[in-house]
């Protein structure tokens, strides 16, 4: 067997691939760079276009907490955001599962009436949802942004194609050893599924944390959420642009979760994409 090793010519022509991926990642880059630079300036530096913001002064987070409550708006946020990802999470491994390994009558015409929900726009559900909501109470409450967003068809068609992959001889040895649907689920599926899960997971996750929309129509009385604590930055002193500073100092916070939740899942991200491709 002979190792291939890439030569110099290979590598020469792989070179402007390179150059331009790299390029292409500065771009992506620079606008969360001059989001904590504008952060970190002086406030009577703000508007400023040096590159380097110098001194460095946390003049801007000082101000940004003493305007809205941070701690308890990432509290929220990170609740409202873990609740409806899970919750989605949930769900959809419970029916991937069953359309994925279960025989029932009119399987595929119910998978795809389930997938055909997905093309539904969101203003075509929004009202129904939202008498819904007030009928129950739950309107002004973190209860009503979470519970009509716990199930999505996108995490259903996802973890049903990674299922549809998945070795039957596994799920036929569980079966043999006498474990049940449920059993199994647990102790044979999702062990084997942690890549595409995590990956699942963080896509829900950013999703719920970055919506905005949903949230603004619930909690009209209150900005209990981080998407509405910077827009009462945008709409305060008549929509002046007062803030600039601070706000950039709580959009900053407000990257930070997802940052850690990346790093922390990061390696079984890499790997269900990687696996995905590869298929």
């Amino acid at each position: 067997m002979v190792d291939f090793v890439p030569g110099a010519s290979s590598r020469l022509r792989a070179l402007p691939g390179h150059l331009a991926l790299g390029a292409l990642g500065v771009l992506c880059v620079f606008p969360i760079y001059w989001l904590y630079a504008t952060s970190l300036r002086r406030p009577d530096q703000v508007l400023s276009l040096s590159p380097i913001p110098w001194p460095l002064s946390l003049g801007n987070y000082a101000e940004a907490i003493q305007l809205v409550d941070i701690p308890q708006l990432l509290i929220n946020t990170t609740l409202v955001a873990l609740l409806t990802a899970l919750g989605q999470l949930l769900t959809g491994l419970l029916a991937a599962y069953a359309f994925a390994g279960w025989t029932f009558p009119l399987k595929r015409l119910c998978y795809l009436l389930f997938v055909g929900t997905w093309l539904v726009p969101f203003q075509v559900t929004m009202l129904p949802n939202y008498v819904l909501l007030l009928q129950l109470g739950l309107l002004n409450t973190l209860g009503g942004v979470v519970v009509p967003n716990l199930c999505s068809a996108l995490g259903v068609i996802l973890l049903r194609q990674h299922l549809d992959g998945f070795p039957k001889e596994l799920l036929e040895a569980a079966k043999m050893d006498g474990r049940s649907s449920w059993r199994t689920l647990w102790t044979v599926v999702v062990p084997n599924l942690r890549a595409p899960l995590a990956a699942l997971a963080i896509l829900l996750f950013v999703t719920a944390w970055n919506e905005y929309f949903w949230p603004a129509m619930v909690l009209q009385r209150s900005n209990d959420v981080l998407q509405l604590g910077l827009r009462s930055f945008m709409i305060s002193e008549g929509g002046q642009g007062t803030y600039w500073g601070p706000l950039m100092a709580v959009a900053g916070l407000a990257c930070l979760p997802i940052f850690a939740l990346y790093l922390v899942l990061r390696r079984h991200i890499v790997n269900a994409f990687v696996r995905s491709g590869l298929k």
